[in-house]
C-alpha cells in the first residue's frame, strides 16, 4: 500500500493517478555535510504534505537541525539536515533505509507506520481521549477510576497548558488483556471519567471520547488542545507559567509577494518543528516557503504562509490568534517541574498507586508519558507542587522511599526554559526580494 495516497485523502481519481505516477522521491545524503545527514524530499504538494514528512522524521527520533522548504505550485521540495538523538550523523545504513522507506511510496506498509513512535495498532487496545480543566490530583483520580473499572492502562500521554489538560490513554481489559468493546461498559467509563474531569465546577465543558483505531498520540493531543482553546488566557488572566518560557513570535504581511511571514524564536528542544507545523496545519494555513535553524541553544523558524483559501492574514485579530496559537503549541511540551522516571515490573493498578502517592505528597503532574515494553513499565512524570512551584528535595525523597528508590529516579531536564534574548533575525526575506 502506498504511504502517501491514504494520508492525502484525495477524492479525485485523476489526482490519485497523478500522485501514483509521481510518487515522493527521497534521497539520503551523508557526504555533503560533516555534522548532519541531508534528507531531500520531492513530492506532489497537497495540504498536510509538509506535516506528513516532518511527522515521519520525528517518529524516527531524528533531530532536525536545519530545514529549507519550498512548495510554490503543485510540487514541494524539502531539504532537512538531521542527526540522531545524540547529535551524530546517521552512519548506520539501516537508519538511512528506514528513512527512505518511511518517506517513499513503494515499500511503506501499515506495519511500518504502526511501528512509529506514538502510533498504536487498532487491534491492541481501546483509546480514550480526555480534555478538561487541570487541577492537582486529577491524573490520580483518572487512573483510580480506570483501575476500579477493571481497565489496564498500557500507554498514555498527558499534556497540561494554561489550566487545561488533554490526555490520550490506551486501555485493555484487566483480565483478558484485549480491547474493551462492550458498548454498555464503554458508556460507563466515559460517564465516570467525565464526572471526574468536571470536578466541582468546570466552566469549559469536559470531554471524553472512546474509539478503537489508529491514533498518532502527539498529533491528536495538539488537535485536542487546539479545539479546547488552550491558547486563550485562563479565567483570571494568570499566565505566569507561560511567561517563564514564552517564545518570541511575530506575524507580518509581505505585501509584495502576497504572503504572511511568521517568525519564531525560542529555546531549542526535540520535536519543535513538528509542534509548530501541526498548529499551522490545524489552523488551515499552507506553508509555501520556510527555513528552520536549530544548531545552538535557540531555534529560529520562518514560514511564508497563506490561508487555505489563498489569502494572507487580513486582520489584527487573526494575527494575534496565530501568535497565541503558536506560543501555545510550543509551551504545551515545555514542561515545568522535576522529571521523574519510573522503570519496573508492570502490573494492573501501578499508575493508580504511583499517582496517588504523588497526590498525597502534594505533587501535581504537569506532563506524563506512560509506556509498556513487554513486562516492564517505563513511565515519565514532570511534577511540581500544588501551586506550580519547584518541589522540595525532601518531598522527592519521601516519594522515592514510598514508591521504591530502585525503580523511580530524578532526571535533569537538559532543555533550557529560559526566555530567548533579543538577537538578529534569521530571515528568508532576501530570497523573496531577489525574485
Amino acid at each position: 500500500m502506498d504511504y502517501w495516497a491514504p494520508s492525502l485523502d484525495v477524492d479525485d481519481e485523476f489526482e490519485k493517478l497523478a500522485i501514483r505516477m509521481n510518487p515522493p522521491r527521497v534521497s539520503v545524503d551523508n557526504t555533503s555535510s560533516r555534522t548532519a545527514t541531508l534528507i531531500k524530499v520531492d513530492s506532489a504538494n497537497k495540504h498536510g504534505s509538509l506535516l506528513e514528512v516532518v511527522q515521519a522524521l520525528t517518529d524516527l527520533n531524528l533531530t532536525i537541525k536545519r530545514a529549507y522548504i519550498s512548495s510554490d505550485g503543485e510540487w514541494f521540495m524539502d531539504v532537512f539536515h538531521v542527526t540522531d538523538q545524540d547529535g551524530n550523523k546517521l552512519s548506520d545504513g539501516e537508519v538511512s533505509e528506514r528513512i527512505e522507506q518511511s518517506l517513499g511510496s513503494r515499500v511503506l506498509s501499515l506495519w511500518t507506520l504502526r511501528r512509529s513512535v506514538g502510533v498504536q495498532a487498532a487491534a491492541e487496545h481501546t483509546t480514550i481521549e480526555l480534555t478538561g480543566r487541570d487541577r492537582p490530583g486529577l491524573l490520580s483520580e483518572i487512573f483510580a477510576v480506570l483501575t476500579d473499572l477493571r481497565c489496564n492502562v498500557v500507554a498514555a500521554e498527558v499534556w497540561t497548558h494554561n489550566s487545561r489538560m488533554a490526555s490520550v490513554v490506551y486501555i485493555t481489559d484487566e483480565v483478558t488483556g484485549v480491547p474493551i468493546d462492550d458498548p454498555e461498559r464503554l458508556t460507563k467509563i466515559k460517564l465516570l471519567l467525565r464526572y471526574v474531569l468536571k470536578g466541582i465546577r468546570d466552566k469549559q465543558s469536559a470531554k471524553t471520547a472512546v474509539s478503537v483505531g489508529d491514533t498518532h498520540t502527539e498529533r491528536r493531543l495538539h488537535q485536542m488542545m487546539y479545539a479546547d482553546r488552550d491558547y486563550d488566557r485562563d479565567d483570571m488572566g494568570n499566565d505566569i507559567a507561560s511567561d517563564r518560557s514564552k517564545p518570541f513570535v511575530t506575524v507580518e504581511n509581505c505585501s509584495d509577494k502576497d504572503y504572511t511571514v511568521v517568525n519564531l524564536r525560542c529555546g531549542d528542544r526535540p520535536k519543535l518543528i513538528f509542534d509548530t507545523v501541526c498548529t499551522l496545519t490545524d489552523m488551515k494555513y499552507v506553508v509555501f516557503h520556510a527555513a528552520v535553524m536549530a544548531e545552538g541553544p535557540e531555534a529560529y523558524q520562518e514560514y511564508y504562509i497563506r490561508h487555505s483559501d489563498g489569502c494572507p492574514i487580513s486582520s489584527e485579530a487573526e494575527r494575534q490568534r496565530v501568535i497565541h496559537c503558536l506560543e501555545a503549541a510550543i509551551q504545551r511540551r515545555t514542561s515545568e517541574g522535576i522529571r521523574l522516571e519510573l522503570c519496573g515490573e508492570d502490573r494492573v493498578g501501578l499508575l493508580s498507586d504511583v499517582t496517588r502517592i504523588f497526590r498525597e505528597n502534594g505533587l501535581s503532574v504537569s506532563r506524563a508519558e506512560v509506556t509498556t515494553r513487554g513486562s516492564q513499565a517505563v513511565n515519565m512524570f514532570y511534577v511540581t507542587d500544588a501551586s506550580g512551584n519547584p518541589v522540595k528535595s525532601e518531598t522527592i525523597e519521601a516519594v522515592r522511599c514510598e514508591i521504591g528508590q530502585t525503580i523511580i529516579h530524578v532526571k535533569d531536564d537538559i532543555h533550557s526554559k529560559s526566555p530567548p534574548q533579543e538577537q538578529g533575525r534569521f530571515s528568508l526575506g532576501n530570497l523573496f526580494r531577489s525574485r
